[in-house]
């Protein structure tokens, strides 16, 4: 019998237990025609394994030692290109994609290394790329892209810390531009702000993506509205070989993961179809009504993206990114006065997002170009409300319910001629408004119904000079709407230039350079305000305007290690200020709110300026990471037109993320912001004693008073293990492990006595410091890879 039991137990062992040994597989292609490049090589660095692409420009990889690998793709005629930091498990292998760019005829009998930190002509500068492990792996960023993007250079955190606004060198929260797969996304938080775009929780899930890219300048002409930044989320495809999938649990939700061919005809070749979906639960809610917290968010996000290949030239991508959000409070069980604040202050909200898109990609049979063309949707359906009683919802002091639908085409053409790229292109969307305000303080009431179009046209060009030493770069584009009055096409008209030259033969030095205009419209918010008289009254407001200049040195010590400096000026003009605080809007959009619900004038200017100093380092020795400092001032004016230093204007900047891979798949890896001292606007005590619980700020000592600095630091470790079929990953970390305070501005509620009765007068006093919680928070979360 011990003899059975024995065997019965080794060969459950061998079944399920550690193997040794994992796959990878992808697919190598031209850049440029994205036709599949046979006889590739593809190997390991480091390693002795390697392998060819079939006629496909399909690889597979087998009988690889389970840890982390920089990966390296080369062609004879082409750069060679290598991947960083590629983690090799069990199960959950990313399949991977090379894109090699052909070298010039000068240099086509030879092997030449394209560089790691990617850039283009076009943005040569002010660029920063994070790739899936640096993600999945960030302290801190609970698989959180947007938290991860918060650690990029030159970017502010938010009041707190804990929201997702994307602050880039001194502007404001609502100038960046989002896409995901070139489909342009208004909305990537939960609980947005309307009229903005951050919020305390990113929703779009880590599984789907391949890299992100954060560009802060010099801006590609294809793209309208940034003010301050571009965020492209680039998506993976699905396995076209197998189905899979993963199970994520982190510190705030848990979410699940498929992926697979579909309409697989021959199983021994990958399909030409796959797919991805996702669905993620938030458990905050029951974790904070478990501890007796007063706030309830709750939250649900879906994903998914299909890809099929109609034939090598042509292929189609549908993709689809969704949310549903509530936010509500309960009374807690006993009396605490901060958690009694909380409840009555905070605004309810209910609100559904939605993004779909259809794209179609054709490449030109000649190898000399290619057509986008994709049409979407996006739907954002919000209900802001703040109540005299949070709990029971009575008594109305403000109501934002409204939605926001956006229709979209855009088209655009690439052509290669005679060593110029030239780039052409055109959107058109169908915006759609609705809105019911009711705002008890300032007497407004209104119903707002608006359609109208919105369009664009581009054109830019780009060539190289001396051996590829010069790169140029050139753009111009222009905006324009059917339902504003305060600019045309030729006022929005937007050029832009950008080259880099390289100092040094072997290009380790480089200049880089560029100078542009850029245009943003008004939001729907702005547009869609009515006065009692049911009169569009900003109707007349312009397009903000920001005009960059922009200028560094490039320094590459090694092929995986870079050392930058730039620095930067941002002329900002006919920038939306508010004519009930008199203050511009740059200083708003940060909290829980809706952005530009009132009247405003298109009078104002900004000037943001500073330095930036960057060392990055891609998977070298078992160690990478990215260290940044950050030197600028950011000031705005207002009805006065008196520039004034802004609540973002904390001068100093400094961020560090990294981590360090130690044997048996152990990792630990760190990341550490760093923020000067902000203005803030302090809270107008007798005007908020009387308008409680809506509470006012006091805008006329705006630049006066100033937070204590922001010091963050959280540490994490990751173990991997590997099984038949199956890859877990645990990971542990805390967040504030150093215990430093997270400086907020003084809170205050009514004055009650100690069984939470309201002492009459009515008195508002303190309930929190400025010091704010101080405690490091321990998480944890695992990964289930199948």
């Amino acid at each position: 019998m011990r003899k059975v039991l024995t065997l019965i137990v080794f060969i459950c062992i061998k079944a399920v237990c550690a193997q040794n040994l994992g796959t990878l597989n992808g697919r190598i292609v031209d850049e440029k025609t994205q036709q599949p490049l046979q006889g590739a090589t593809i190997i390991l660095e480091g390693t002795n394994i390697g392998t060819i692409t079939d006629s496909n420009g399909y690889f597979i990889l087998n009988q690889i030692p389970f840890k982390s690998y920089n990966v390296e793709a080369s062609f004879l005629g082409y750069q060679t290109t290598k991947q960083f930091n590629v983690i090799v498990k069990s199960a959950g292998n990313i399949p991977l994609i090379f894109e090699l760019n052909e070298l010039s005829e000068d240099l086509e009998e030879v092997i030449v290394s394209s560089n790691p930190f990617k850039t283009s002509s076009e943005t040569p500068l002010s660029t920063q790329t994070f790739s899936v492990v640096e993600i999945e792996t960030y302290p801190g960023g609970n698989n959180d892209i947007t938290k991860v993007v918060q650690s990029m250079p030159g970017i502010s955190p938010s009041i707190g810390g804990f929201r997702n606004d994307i602050i880039i060198r001194g502007g404001a929260p609502n100038e960046t531009v989002y896409y995901l797969d070139g489909i342009e996304i208004p909305n990537i938080n939960h609980f947005s702000t309307q009229g903005s775009a951050g919020g305390p929780v990113g929703m779009i899930n880590v599984s789907f993506i391949r890299e992100v890219t954060l560009t802060s300048s010099a801006f590609g002409a294809e793209f309208d509205n940034p003010l301050s930044g571009v965020l492209s989320f680039q998506q993976r495809e699905g396995d076209p070989n197998r189905f899979g999938g993963n199970f994520r649990l982190g510190a705030s939700e848990a979410g699940l993961t498929l992926e697979g061919p579909l309409f697989r005809k021959n199983k021994t070749e990958p399909s030409k179809t796959t797919f991805l979906f996702s669905a993620r639960r938030s458990y905050l809610q029951f974790l904070f009504e478990l501890i007796g917290l007063p706030i309830r968010p709750d939250y649900w996000d879906y994903q998914w993206k299909v890809k099929h290949e109609l034939d090598r030239y042509n292929n189609l991508t549908f993709i689809g990114l969704g949310s549903i959000d509530n936010f509500s409070v309960k009374q807690p069980d006993q009396f605490d006065a901060e958690q009694q604040a909380t409840l009555e202050q905070v605004p309810i909200i209910e609100q559904r997002t939605t993004t779909v898109g259809l794209s179609w990609k054709k490449n030109f049979k000649n190898g000399n170009g290619f057509t986008s063309t994709s049409l979407s949707s996006n739907r954002l359906g919000n209900v802001f409300s703040r109540y005299l009683d949070n709990v029971n919802k009575t008594g109305i002091i403000f109501q934002n319910d409204s939605y926001e639908w956006e229709t979209k085409l855009r088209f655009s053409i690439t052509q290669f001629v005679n060593d110029w790229k030239w780039s052409a292109g055109f959107n058109v969307q169908n915006s759609s408004y609705k809105n019911g305000t009711s705002f008890l303080r300032e007497n407004i009431f209104y119903e707002t119904d608006l359609n109208f179009f919105k369009y664009g046209l581009f054109l830019k060009a780009g060539n190289n000079f001396f051996n590829q030493r010069l790169n140029i770069s050139l753009g111009i584009r222009t905006d324009a709407d059917t339902f504003s009055t305060g600019s045309n096409l030729i006022d929005n008209f937007s050029p832009r230039l950008s080259f880099s030259y390289s100092l040094s033969q072997d290009q380790k030095w480089k200049f880089n350079a560029s100078i542009g205009r850029y245009f943003k419209i008004p939001t729907y918010t702005m547009l869609g305000f009515q006065n009692n008289s049911s009169v569009f009254v900003n109707k007349s407001a312009q397009y903000t305007k920001s005009e960059h200049y922009v200028a560094g040195l490039e320094y590459n010590l090694t092929s995986v290690s870079r050392l930058t400096v730039e620095g930067f000026l941002k002329n900002y003009s006919q920038f939306p200020v508010s004519l009930i605080d008199g203050v511009s809007l740059a200083n708003k959009g940060g909290g829980f709110e809706v952005l530009g619900n009132e009247a405003i004038l298109s009078l104002g200017e900004g000037k943001t300026s500073g330095l930036e100093f960057l060392f990055q380092q891609k998977l070298a020795k078992n160690f990478y990471g990215i260290l940044a400092y950050t030197y600028f001032s950011s000031e705005f004016s207002g009805l006065d037109g008196i520039l004034r230093p802004s609540v973002w204007d904390s001068r100093h900047l400094i961020s560090f993320s990294g981590g360090y891979k130690l044997r048996k798949n152990w990792e630990i890896s760190a990341r550490w912001r760093y923020a000067g001292k902000n203005p803030y606007v302090p809270v107008d005590i007798n005007a908020s004693t009387i308008s409680y619980p809506e509470i006012i700020l006091d805008y006329d000592t705006l630049g006066e008073f100033r937070l204590d600095a922001f010091n963050l630091a959280d540490i994490r470790i990751d173990k991997k293990w590997n099984f038949k079929n199956l890859s877990f990953n645990l990971y542990f970390e805390v967040q504030n492990f150093l215990a430093q305070p997270n400086p907020t501005p003084t809170e205050y509620g009514l004055n009650r006595n100690l069984d939470g009765t309201v002492i009459i007068p009515k008195n508002l006093v303190p309930v929190s410091n400025q010091e704010g919680n101080s405690s490091p928070l321990p998480t944890f979360g695992f990964v289930l890879f199948f």
